[in-house]
């Protein structure tokens, strides 16, 4: 997939001209509530902007002062900042992802009639592989990125994807589905060129018995009538993912990596920036967060020369303090060069928060950070 936006857009720039922002990082780097204040900037900025996760953990529930998240694009009220120069105020949603409701939507969506989909939702095997398929989730979260971009309501979806390597995952899984549908076992059990009841004739009868014996009748019964309902379907999930994948790698979408200076975000980051590079994807920004502060443009070698000549008092004991945090933030940078010099994408630096982002002032006060203000 190539994406062929060009040039160096700061992240505000991102936040204003992208339809879509996906996050990617380690655990505890902050990415969640780094999703959230994007979405935050842009409501401030005049637009309609919702952040989905799909990490189950409640962290962006918490960021944006909610009890809990449903499936659906839930409201948050924020204040229209004077300072942001939009002409209009935007909007705030949020969202988790429930990929089986998310699924259900789709055969809905996609069905010939209510009665073909009814089929379908109400089939033993469905609800089965409908939670347990592997790379459900993957798809299903490209689906809803998909499908909210296509509504029409959003003008910036941010998605706050987990903190594994499997986060990127959604952006391989339009091409698994198609693979799917192309598999030998699934164009038997449909009968192409004929109807699944190939299978079920006298030449297919001695398949059937043994597979019943080996998975058990009712749930050969069921697997057969899914596919008989699903029928149909293919080429709608087919043409779905085409425009799902063509949306990923469109110049709509950016891709934010987010690290601290700690080796195993470091890690995680370079592998998801390896990720996007085979992908023929460019990196839209990398957010550097939770770093040292700089109280000094100093060098630990210049505060060292004055600290020979202040080696008792005050002046002494601020100097140590000042020389530990200079020294930690230099080997922070150190850490952080071989990640950022590798990539032309802009690079944002936040500092260590004195607490933890629990609530809207809070996403209020790293958004400022994050964005310049």
């Amino acid at each position: 997939m190539l994406n062929e936006r060009a040039g160096r857009e700061t992240l505000a720039e991102l936040v204003t001209s992208r339809s879509v922002l996906v996050c990617a990082g380690a655990g505890g780097v902050g990415k969640t509530s780094l999703a959230a204040a994007l979405a935050l900037d842009a409501a401030r900025r005049g637009r309609r902007a919702v952040v989905v996760t799909i990490d189950p953990a409640r962290r962006l529930a918490d960021a944006l002062g909610l009890e809990q998240l449903a499936d659906h694009p839930q409201p948050v009220t924020v204040p229209p900042a004077t300072s942001s120069g939009a002409s209009s105020p935007g909007s705030l949603h949020a969202l988790m992802l429930d990929p089986k409701v998310t699924f259900d939507e789709l055969v809905a969506r996609l069905a010939a009639d209510p009665g073909q989909a009814e089929r379908i939702l109400t089939n033993r095997f469905y609800r089965s592989i409908s939670a347990a398929l592997s790379g459900t989730q993957e798809y299903m979260a490209a689906e809803k990125l998909y499908a909210l971009h296509a509504s029409g309501r959003f003008d910036l979806i941010v998605v706050d994807t987990p903190p594994t390597r499997q986060a990127l995952d959604f952006l391989d899984a339009p091409g698994q589905l198609d693979r799917f549908l192309n598999h030998p076992a699934y164009r038997l059990m449909t009968g192409t060129g004929g109807t699944v009841s190939r299978i079920a004739g006298k030449a297919g009868r001695g398949l059937l018995r043994s597979a019943a014996r080996l998975v058990g009748s009712a749930a050969l019964d069921d697997a057969v009538e899914f596919f008989r309902a699903f029928e149909g379907l293919e080429s709608g999930f087919r043409t779905r993912a085409l425009a799902v994948g063509e949306l990923l790698a469109s110049a709509q979408t950016g891709f934010v990596v987010v690290s601290s200076a700690r080796p195993e975000p470091i890690a995680e980051a370079a592998y998801f920036l390896e990720r996007l590079a085979a992908q023929d994807i460019a990196v839209g920004a990398i957010i550097a967060n939770r770093m040292t502060p700089r109280f000094t443009e100093l060098t630990t070698v210049e505060l060292e020369r004055i600290a020979e000549h202040h080696n008792d008092g005050g002046d002494a004991a601020f100097l140590a303090g000042l020389m530990e945090l200079t020294a930690t933030s230099e080997a922070e940078e150190r850490s952080l060069a071989p990640l950022l010099d590798s990539q032309a994408a802009p690079t944002v630096r936040i500092s260590l928060l004195d607490r933890d982002v629990h609530d809207l002032d809070g996403l209020e006060r790293l958004r400022r950070l994050a964005l310049g203000d």
